[in-house]
């Protein structure tokens, strides 16, 4: 795709582009001139880089006391490793997240395969500078937003947290498995896997038993009761993959969701790209660029119903936009 990479494509589609060196006063000159116009700075420089530079949040507050300053960091603003560079790797691991992800019985810790605290911490600080841009409307005043790819990470560890402050051991890997409710995760059939889980009332689960032909165990004590069966997890799995495997994935799609049980395919990304229901919802779109005429890319998955849409437009090259003074705004 050029010289530039396909993520950057798909990241920076409908973005401006300039470049700043902020060591010198024609650079620190421009981004003043940013700042003055903005609504909102969001930057993720380590802890104390900008303060150095002159643009630390006391800096901006002085010379426009209504921007809403954002921060994001590794390790948040405060604390024995504020000033320390993280990335999503270390976070999952630190947050927990890498302790029981992974294959039932895995010995190793294992990374989910999205950088889940890069992407969430992203969407965590958004919603920040939204209530502050929020509490602006009512005050005048900015505010300092911070987010933090370690908390994002422990943010997701809500399920395993609350267990383990109830007095729980520490989680073990379940593969797809859930902690506190089975069947819930993903079952191998004859060309394929899929994914689906019963409810918490006794019809879905009644009728599982039913589509899945495994009546006969509806007496059985260890499948009595929600609790029993995840005590029994491992055996109930080895039952209900034993009747999946004789038929397709799409037949049992299909018969599961007729019954209102909740199922999908486990699909490649190559598969989900080319599922009926993406197709239908438009989620990848095309994009223009002066280099390869078009790309694809991710549409953004939330929908307005009145607002209008800006016109779509393409990954910018480095810098392209030039000076602040030619930035549309």
């Amino acid at each position: 795709m050029g010289a530039d990479s396909a993520s950057f494509f798909m990241v920076n589609r409908g973005k401006d582009s300039i470049t700043i060196d902020l060591k010198s006063d024609e650079g620190k000159a421009a981004l003043w001139d940013l700042i003055a116009s903005a609504d909102a700075l969001v930057e993720n420089y380590r802890v104390g880089v900008l303060d150095k530079l002159g643009f630390g949040y006391e800096d901006v507050k002085a010379r426009c006391p209504g921007v809403v300053y954002c921060s994001i960091s590794g390790y948040g603003r405060s604390g024995p490793w504020a000033e320390r560079g993280g990335f999503d790797l270390i976070m999952q691991g630190m947050s927990g997240l890498m302790s029981f992800t992974g294959d039932v019985g895995a010995r190793h810790p294992t990374k989910c395969g999205a950088p889940i605290t890069d992407i969430a911490t992203g969407v965590v600080a958004a919603m920040g500078v939204i209530a502050a841009l929020m509490r602006k409307m009512r005050t005048g005043h900015g505010d300092l937003v911070e987010a933090s790819l370690l908390e994002t990470g422990v943010m997701f560890t809500y399920l395993q947290s609350a267990l383990v402050l109830a007095g729980a051991d520490d989680p073990k890997p379940l593969g797809t498995g859930y902690p506190t409710y089975t069947p819930y995760e993903a079952y191998e059939a004859a060309d394929g896997w899929i994914a689906f889980g019963t409810t918490a009332g006794p019809d879905s689960w009644q009728s599982m038993l039913k589509i899945l032909d495994l009546s006969h165990i509806q007496d059985d004590p260890r499948f009595a009761t929600t609790q029993t069966r995840v005590e029994n997890r491992e055996a109930l799995r080895v039952l209900i993959t034993g009747q999946l495997r004789g038929k397709p994935r799409e037949h049992w799609v299909e018969e599961l969701s007729a019954a209102g049980l909740p199922c999908g395919p486990v699909l490649k990304v190559s598969e989900m790209m080319e599922h009926p229901q993406i197709v239908a919802r438009k989620v990848f779109d095309d994009y223009p660029h002066p280099d390869v005429g078009t790309f694809k890319a991710i549409n953004c998955p939330v929908r307005f119903t009145e607002a209008e849409r800006p016109p779509k437009k393409g990954a910018p090259h480095l810098g392209e936009a030039g000076l602040v003074k030619k930035i549309e705004r």
